[in-house]
């Protein structure tokens, strides 16, 4: 008897849909109860000990604080592995989990949606040489939702809880309910992992699905985002440089102010009213006080603070605005493109049509078969000569992954003969 089945014996017997197929049956407690949440070295040494005599895949999972605090730091890691049972650990109480994750060297991990989680674990010394992402194995396999909670009723016929998934995972002492869902969350990754790898086989997409896993594991931490001030929102409404400055100058104050006070920038300021101000430019405190998302809890000092960012945005000389888009290192915007190149528009239209309809045909989604920018750069610059292994090398220099070269090298050989 599995995990899964053996979990949900007690809740067996739920009535089901008397014209479909079974409901899911609820998933309400942990099989072996909630466990203590790992606050001490000792007890950290006894997790560890009992990891590393375990058995096989081990399931992790991560909670953050966003919306509440600064960064994407991990507040609670979740692990289950079959002779050891699951462990909550606390990463604020034990920062360091290098113990851990040594060991587990060699060990599969099993996360759902890995390169959401990847960051903060390796925050906290948990680097994964091996896993298998059962988020992007539902991707490959077909499954038109991929949330933890879909696949788990779609896959394996049990529902889990969702209410706690948007808490704030800071709090201390964590409640017993939240401590619950957590558990939850790996009861059952290692029975949905085995249940995804024998639908890949069936598909003939395991091998496909291992050189994805493969590339996640080696991928490097991503750099910081160059001007990460231009993803605020509303900032299509901003036309005008020195407004752009503005926005600048604001977020930056409002992350200086976010990062000292460990609290999500949208609850120092919202971005609406950053947009707000940069539109309006006020000339003092008080005009800056009389816009939507200034005036109802900011006392003077926080609105001299504000009012100071949105001066020194006035006082830049021209040459030192920010310039209306951000310079890439990449082809232009597509839309671009007819007035550009019409032969590269064309090579585009053609691509993207082939690349569709062989998705389609694998069922999978076409950015899993081949990213967009992989697509829209093969097709801005092309190579010199359109064969199949001039496509190939030219796909393996832009990051494709060998399964994904052999599915549409061929095919985006002839659209990249498409002319105007």
């Amino acid at each position: 008897m599995t995990d899964a089945q053996e979990t949900a014996s007690a809740s067996a017997a739920q009535a089901h849909a008397q014209d479909s197929a079974p409901a899911p049956v609820p998933l309400l407690e942990p099989r072996e109860g909630i466990p203590p949440v790992t606050v001490t070295a000792e007890d950290l040494a006894r997790v560890t000990d009992a990891y590393a005599a375990g058995s096989g895949p081990v399931a992790v999972d991560a909670e953050r604080a966003s919306g509440y605090r600064y960064g994407q730091r991990a507040y609670l890691v979740q692990l289950r592995r079959a002779g050891a049972g699951t462990a909550l650990v606390d990463p604020v109480a034990c920062p360091d989990l290098s113990a851990l994750d040594a060991a587990l060297a060699g060990t599969e991990w099993v996360l759902h949606a890995a390169s959401q989680d990847l960051p903060c674990l390796r925050e906290i010394g948990m680097r994964p040489t091996r896993l298998f992402d059962t988020e992007l194995a539902g991707r490959l396999a077909g499954f038109a939702r991929v949330g933890l909670g879909a696949m788990v009723e779609n896959v394996l016929g049990y529902a889990l809880e969702k209410g706690h998934s948007a808490v704030d995972w800071s709090t201390r002492p964590l409640p017993e309910p939240w401590l619950r869902y957590a558990a939850l969350d790996v009861e059952l990754l290692v029975d949905l992992r085995d249940a995804l790898e024998e639908e890949l086989a069936r598909q003939g997409k395991l091998e496909w699905a291992q050189e994805e896993f493969a590339a996640i594991a080696a991928a490097p931490a991503p750099p910081p985002r160059k001007d990460p001030w231009r993803r605020t929102s509303g900032m299509h409404k901003v036309r005008r440089r020195r407004q752009m400055a503005v926005v600048r100058e604001l977020w930056q104050a409002r992350d200086e102010v976010a990062r000292k006070r460990d609290v999500s920038p949208g609850k120092v300021l919202s971005d609406a009213a950053i947009v707000e101000a940069a539109l309006a430019l006020p000339a003092n405190a008080r005009a800056l006080g009389a816009l939507p998302g200034f005036g109802q809890r900011a006392g003077r000092k926080q609105l001299d603070q504000w009012q100071a960012a949105v001066e020194r945005a006035r006082a830049l000389p021209d040459e030192e605005l920010p310039q209306q888009s951000q310079a890439t290192n990449g082809p232009p915007p597509p839309r671009s493109w007819a007035d550009k190149d019409p032969a590269a528009a064309a090579r585009l239209a053609a691509a993207r049509a082939a690349v569709t309809q062989h998705a389609e045909e694998l069922n999978l989604p076409q950015e899993n078969l081949l990213t967009p920018d992989t697509v829209r750069r093969l097709c801005w610059e092309p190579p010199a000569e359109a064969t199949t292994e001039a496509v190939s090398g030219a796909l393996r220099a832009l990051g494709a992954r060998e399964w994904q070269i052999g599915q549409t090298a061929g095919l985006l050989r002839v659209a990249l003969t498409a002319s105007a």
